[in-house]
């Protein structure tokens, strides 16, 4: 199957887009994709502009695949509205076509909460360790592939057994916060329509959700693009390109920690959300995507 895309009018890179780091469960295999999204197994590839892609289910249809990488999204407008300085174009240059992802909320929120304080391969090893011991198998092409387990199995799941994938403190959380879905004592579809704070001021209520997982949870699942997730690495951006935009002091201060005040990231996401304006969430992907890969160069 295809999707056929005209670059001029919707710049797309499949590469990009899968390899920024905003999602775990995607591998190359030459030209190849292969992923696990909603239930579906994917094997995705990118010939200039045309996308061909296989699935294990007939529902994984090129409309499925269109929203999943958000092609409705008119990524020359967020160019235009964000683009604004030499750094950032730089990256849009270098990433031209990098698109967020529009993940599954429930998948999504677990990857983040067990993102905490842990590098990519990592984090990756521990969703791949969870869909292995609580996911269902599929069989995709005589391989095995596993689905990401649903909240009503890891709400029962033992801590044991969870920090068998290498979940470690985060196991309790991610248990916790599937008992609240389980349960029904928390709608995560329902934030998509809310309000951006107010989704996320929800979103803060669960075991392990913080400031940047709820901003992930938000820009890669829910489609809120003015959430701007900090971390590491966007606090190095933001203080070594954007310093003038802050008190010295401020600047010293910041540097120098592991983690930030509650009131430290909502003066970081201030600047964002005035400087880079509603697109910011884009804004923070290219920075984010381009920086690891400068330092990951040497530069």
């Amino acid at each position: 199957m295809q999707i056929q895309l005209d670059l001029g009018k919707t710049p797309f890179s499949l590469d990009h887009t899968l390899s920024c780091g905003q999602t775990f469960r995607w591998e190359r295999q030459g030209d190849w994709w292969t992923g696990v999204v909603s239930q579906k197994v994917l094997k995705v590839r990118q010939v200039n502009g045309t996308m061909e892609f296989e699935a294990s289910s007939e529902a994984a249809d090129a409309q499925f695949l269109s929203r999943y990488f958000r092609l409705d999204d008119d990524l020359l407008r967020i160019y235009s509205r964000f683009a604004k300085d030499h750094y950032l174009c730089n990256a849009v240059r270098e990433f031209y076509g990098l698109r967020l992802i529009r993940q599954e909320p429930w998948e999504c929120l677990v990857s983040y909460i067990c993102a905490t304080f842990k590098n990519i391969p990592a984090i990756k090893q521990m969703i791949r360790n969870v869909s292995r011991r609580f996911g269902r198998p599929v069989l995709f092409k005589g391989q095995q592939f596993f689905t990401f387990p649903e909240s009503s199995v890891l709400a029962e799941a033992e801590l044991r057994d969870l920090k068998l994938c290498k979940l470690g403190y985060r196991a309790s959380n991610v248990r916790e916060t599937a008992k609240l879905i389980n349960d029904g004592n928390f709608d995560l579809e329902s934030l998509r329509e809310m309000a951006f704070k107010d989704a996320k001021r929800v979103l803060l209520s669960l075991p392990g959700v913080g400031e940047k997982v709820a901003d992930c949870v938000l820009l890669f699942s829910l489609d809120k693009l003015e959430a701007f997730p900090i971390d590491v690495w966007m606090k190095r951006v933001v203080l070594e390109y954007y310093s003038e935009n802050f008190e010295p002091a401020f600047v010293e201060k910041v540097k120098l920690k592991r983690t930030l005040s509650r009131r430290e990231y909502q003066t970081l996401y201030d600047f964002g959300r005035s400087y880079f304006g509603e697109y910011l969430g884009y804004a923070q992907e290219y920075l984010y995507h381009y920086k690891r890969c400068q330092a990951q160069a040497g530069s």
